[in-house]
């Protein structure tokens, strides 16, 4: 396997779109690295340009140790999963697996030696000899990732592959890729809009937004420590609460003036944004910080109406109202059995646990 390093890598069509924008990314040999972003971030375009299919602007590319800019798709040691499938229908599994190697003139031993042991990792060995109409979305995918295999590439890239796919069998697939590149220890790219993908999949993420690195890191560092608004709204389901608020000083503590209210900082977090006191701000906490319960921390709340109870089986969603303010908060669906749409109630807040972006940079200055 090898790793992928893109160096200021851009993008930028005949009709002057700049669609990249000096993109700086290093993907370690045998990882698991995920693309992710809303719709035209240019995550397709920037694995299409490692790909090959793409041609870059500016920047390098390099796989392994070799700068591959100027070389072609088939040489650069890479095989593509795409979301379509991209099977030949009048062919076999067998032979849409096999394609490739015998494009390279490989030894019909060898093929049947390949295609077998990757139909036996994907559990597709009986499907061989149908046809890509005779089989189901999620069977299909398998093929397209059997195909993959059996040519020995030293990267993997994954062109949102699950997203043709229903909801349950997209649960499936995930598991069934995690698996395949803890066995194979492959390097994988894999790009997809589906952030919940990006969290239960990847080893890292690279969240994309507009053709620039918004924030790469770990699932669980993209959840607890953004580096800025963006990447705090759009990782997390249900969505961080971003509201707009200002900084306050009185009797040496600072608070969130939010909702009709304020709330105090802890002295950590107020120690990190004082020279921001005046100023508005960007106040963020995810849902499970908001209780409707007064636990030991006996912190201040904010009363809010609540509008809309979500019962989610282990868990409730409520949304509420102060201030002029929406908010949402995730809650034990024991605790959500005395709350009533209507009816104000004292919403507490974890304050060890939120986030301060600056109103204008939305540049996280509370980590």
């Amino acid at each position: 396997m090898a790793k992928v390093v893109l160096k200021g890598v851009e993008k930028v069509y005949p009709n002057g779109f700049k669609a990249v924008h000096g993109i700086d990314l290093e993907v370690h040999d045998g990882e698991f690295m995920v693309l992710v972003g809303p719709s035209g971030c240019a995550k397709s375009t920037t694995l299409r340009m490692v790909a090959g299919l793409e041609e870059i602007t500016s920047g390098t590319i390099s796989i392994g140790d070799k700068v591959v800019n100027d070389v072609p798709p088939k040489d650069r040691g890479i095989a593509m999963v795409f979301q379509n499938y991209a099977l030949y229908p009048h062919m076999t599994v067998y032979d849409n697996m096999a394609f490739s190697l015998k494009i390279k003139k490989t030894a019909k031993e060898i093929i049947k030696q390949k295609v077998i042991e990757a139909a036996k990792i994907l559990d597709i060995e009986n499907l061989l000899d149908r046809k890509p109409k005779e089989l189901s979305g999620g069977q299909r995918q398998r093929v397209a990732v059997g195909r993959a295999i059996v040519r020995d590439p030293e990267v993997f890239l994954f062109d949102e592959p699950l997203s043709n796919l229903d909801a349950k069998l997209r649960v499936h697939m995930r598991v069934q890729l995690s698996q395949l590149h803890n066995k194979l220890k492959a390097t994988m790219i894999y790009v997809t809009h589906d952030q919940v993908e990006a969290m239960t999949m990847g080893d890292r993420i690279c969240v994309l937004n507009s053709g620039r690195i918004m924030q790469v890191d770990t699932p669980l560092n993209l959840y607890n420590y953004p580096a800025n608004k963006f990447v705090a709204g759009f990782i997390g389901s249900p969505a961080m609460n971003l509201i707009e608020g200002e900084l306050l000083k009185e009797n040496n503590n600072i608070y969130v003036k939010i909702g009709g209210g304020k709330l105090k900082l802890s002295a950590g977090k107020a120690e990190k944004v004082q020279k921001h006191v005046g100023n508005k701000i960007w106040f963020g906490i995810r849902p499970e910080y908001i209780s409707t319960r007064n636990w030991e921390s006996k912190e201040e709340g904010i009363k809010g109406k609540i509008e809309v109870l979500e019962h989610m089986g282990n868990e409730t969603f409520v949304y509420f109202k102060a201030g002029g303010q929406q908010f949402i908060s995730r809650i034990d669906s024991v605790d959500s059995r005395v709350l009533e749409s209507g009816n104000e109630h004292i919403f507490i807040f974890d304050m060890e646990n939120c986030h301060i972006f600056d109103y204008d940079s939305e540049e996280n200055i509370s980590l």
